[in-house]
């Protein structure tokens, strides 16, 4: 787990792909448990660490943990009023041109996120902005933007259109990737420092077993994005 960013407010991860994003029933390791054993050694005691949004397990990229309660609010005001900027990469299978907009309705039923009808009263709006970044007849390479935040969201979204995220076998991928990840990359967040006036960028590249599902066009596009987004 990769430190992109750290002072007395923030800690702002690249998640690596197969880490839990906070501790369950399982007991395996999670990124908030990994936070704290970083910071132990600069807190008394054990010190505050609290996820301010989510990432599923397979999936990858920038993560924003609070370092105090009052940071936390904060931040989690940001989220739930869409202050925030939250850009994915994404590889799906099939092959889609342009740009476009998804709107739908996702419901979790027994902890299972699902699509249903916008009357369902258990659904809550998901949208989400793409564009095509590079295809070929086999996959392509989007960049998407949450207006929401919904469990699963792009994974049932590409997935009922015909789209699955390439490696997500839970949702329709014709094969899954090794050690079960999938090619879903949380590549850039902005959002407003919880103790300073100014707006603050956190971008983190792809991890390795992208390899596997890009072309040579979409790794040299994603890399000019990368080297496009970078802070400064």
């Amino acid at each position: 787990m990769t430190v992109l960013h750290r002072d007395e407010h923030l800690l702002i991860v690249n998640k690596p792909p197969g880490l839990l994003a906070q501790p369950d029933h399982t007991g395996d390791p999670d990124v908030v448990s990994r936070g704290k054993e970083m910071l132990a050694d600069t807190a008394a005691g054990t010190p505050f660490l609290g996820p301010v949004h989510r990432l599923d397990r397979p999936s990858s990229g920038v993560m924003a943990l609070a370092r105090s309660s009052e940071a936390a609010r904060h931040l989690s005001r940001q989220f739930r009023e869409r202050l925030v900027e939250k850009r994915y990469v994404v590889v799906v299978e099939g092959t889609l041109r342009g740009i476009g907009a998804w709107t739908d309705y996702i419901a979790k039923t027994d902890r299972q996120p699902r699509l249903v009808d916008p009357d369902d009263p258990d659904g809550k709006r998901a949208e989400l902005n793409w564009q095509v970044l590079e295809s070929n007849s086999a996959r392509t390479l989007l960049q998407v933007t949450l207006q929401t935040g919904r469990s699963h969201q792009i994974r049932l979204q590409a997935a009922s259109r015909g789209h699955p995220v390439v490696g997500d076998d839970r949702y329709g991928a014709s094969a899954a990737l090794t050690k079960r990840v999938i090619a879903l990359h949380h590549v850039l967040l902005r959002v407003d420092h919880p103790a300073r006036p100014r707006r603050e960028s956190f971008v983190a590249a792809p991890p390795a077993h992208w390899s596997e599902v890009l072309t040579d066009a979409m790794d040299s596009t994603l890399r000019r994005m990368l080297d496009r987004e970078q802070p400064g």
